[in-house]
């Protein structure tokens, strides 16, 4: 454990790192692309969340307009062909692990084989439901080289005791050796709001901007207070660095009294954030906690420019940490 007032030395910036770095030697560990199996079974439906044409239809947002292009295999393979591994979430926010079990069934399954049958450099983050998990399912999942670890949402990590509730999902992965991916979920119960359909007038970008970093920063804290003691062996990793939760550490250590703490085997992706945002993550949580992820198709990903060193941990070094728990 290490204090967030002091970044971590790390042994992923010494001088034998600065080698020159291949391009496909890098792991991005969130981006999305939907295979035709769930894209099917989306248009299949008469409810939200659901696909009109091309019209991403949810409960809690405006209706978004998909570009096609952005899950065409083909296209996103050479947007991708500088990483070794790009790996890919089904999307909390379309709310389908939350449906009632038979409706959630033939979308995640769709998911699973149309994760299956992705060439490299893809591969994914499993998903279960979240009413009635199934714990051999996922195990099975888990054991093979398709699915890296599980994603799960930051709505079901929303205090310490949602941490409890899913500690058994958790704990499958803890057993595995896999990590968890934390991602925002279905918006509705950050910022005051009570679900359903966005206000009038609401910007298209309220729901990334302001609900889902809200989420994000509740399941940091939540995983803080209630992870480790639960499952001090498990890896995991807040997406869009936690909503930037641990530059928040001097106002919880003003207000708790306590010193704020890293716990070990805590990460934090990059997705959606540039230099500034980076910086500041280094600053509070030093580097070897943070990875490399872009959230493509939504953003792309972006150099911190913090030097060669920097990048190859953040990229390379780092990411295999997390997802075989190498020191």
């Amino acid at each position: 454990m290490t204090s967030l007032a002091s970044p971590i030395t790390t042994a992923a910036v010494r001088p034998a790192a600065t080698k020159p770095l291949r391009a496909a030697e890098r792991t991005d560990v969130h981006q999305h692309l939907w295979p035709e199996q769930l894209l099917e079974g989306l248009r299949r439906r008469t409810e939200a969340p659901m696909l009109r044409d091309w019209t991403l239809i949810t409960a809690g947002e405006a209706p978004y307009q998909v570009d096609p292009a952005d899950h065409d295999l083909s296209r996103r393979s050479r947007l991708d062909s500088d990483c070794t591994r790009v790996l890919l979430s089904m999307s909390t926010p379309l709310g389908i692990e939350s449906l009632p079990p038979a409706q959630a069934e033939p979308l995640l399954e769709g998911w699973r084989d149309g994760v299956r049958e992705l060439p490299e450099p893809f591969a994914g983050w499993a998903a279960v439901s979240e009413i009635d998990p199934d714990l051999g399912a996922l195990s099975q999942d888990l054991t093979s080289d398709t699915f890296v670890g599980l994603q799960i949402s930051a709505t079901q990590l929303a205090d310490p005791g949602g941490v409890e509730r899913m500690a058994a999902v958790l704990r499958c992965c803890e057993r595995q050796n896999k990590p968890v991916l934390v991602h925002p979920g279905p918006v509705g119960s950050t910022s005051g709001r009570r679900g359903g359909p966005p206000e009038p007038g609401t910007p298209s970008w309220w729901p990334a901007v302001v609900d889902y970093p809200a989420q994000l920063q509740a399941a940091w804290w939540a995983w803080q207070v209630a992870g480790p003691s639960l499952l001090p062996d498990l890896r995991v990793c807040f997406v869009a660095g936690a909503g930037l939760a641990a530059v928040h550490h001097e106002r919880f250590e003003a207000r708790s009294g306590s010193s704020a703490v890293l716990q070990k085997n805590v990460y934090v992706d990059t997705s959606s954030y540039g230099r500034q945002g980076i910086d500041a993550l280094v600053r509070a949580l030093g580097l070897d906690p943070i990875v490399l992820g872009s959230d493509r198709p939504y953003a792309g990903p972006t150099d911190p420019q913090l030097g060669e060193a920097a990048w190859h941990a953040i990229s390379v070094t780092n990411p295999a940490r997390l997802l075989k728990g190498i020191r």
